[in-house]
């Protein structure tokens, strides 16, 4: 039995969202609650209130004991990329690119 979260179009890179991913991967929730609360990322904000819904899911949804979780899975994709331009000397511009994120976070009960 598993519970899973999505956050989706989350204006942040992806690459910052993994380096934070990486830290609560394998961690019990309350842990990793801890983890993302004093860790201090620009991703943490979202990926906690990602982790709150997750444990949600899991109680409500599927009766899990919310004591007994842990994060089993949790990957980020890349979302869309929002193309903008920056106006520099002499007539140019360049492209600035920003990314956005897909989350997955995937809990499942202690056997």
């Amino acid at each position: 039995m598993e519970a899973r979260a999505y956050l989706k179009y989350a204006r942040i890179s992806p690459r910052k969202v993994s380096i934070v991913l990486d830290l609560i991967r394998g961690k019990d929730t309350d842990l990793a609650m801890a983890i993302l609360k004093h860790t201090p990322k620009a991703a943490c904000e979202d990926l906690q209130k990602l982790l709150k819904s997750a444990m949600a899911n899991a109680e409500n949804n599927h009766n899990m004991d919310v004591s007994r979780l842990y994060v089993a899975e949790c990957f980020v994709s890349p979302g869309p990329i929002l193309k903008r331009i920056r106006p520099r000397a002499q007539g140019r511009a360049f492209r600035i690119l920003k990314r956005t994120s897909h989350v997955t976070l995937v809990l499942k009960e202690k056997e």
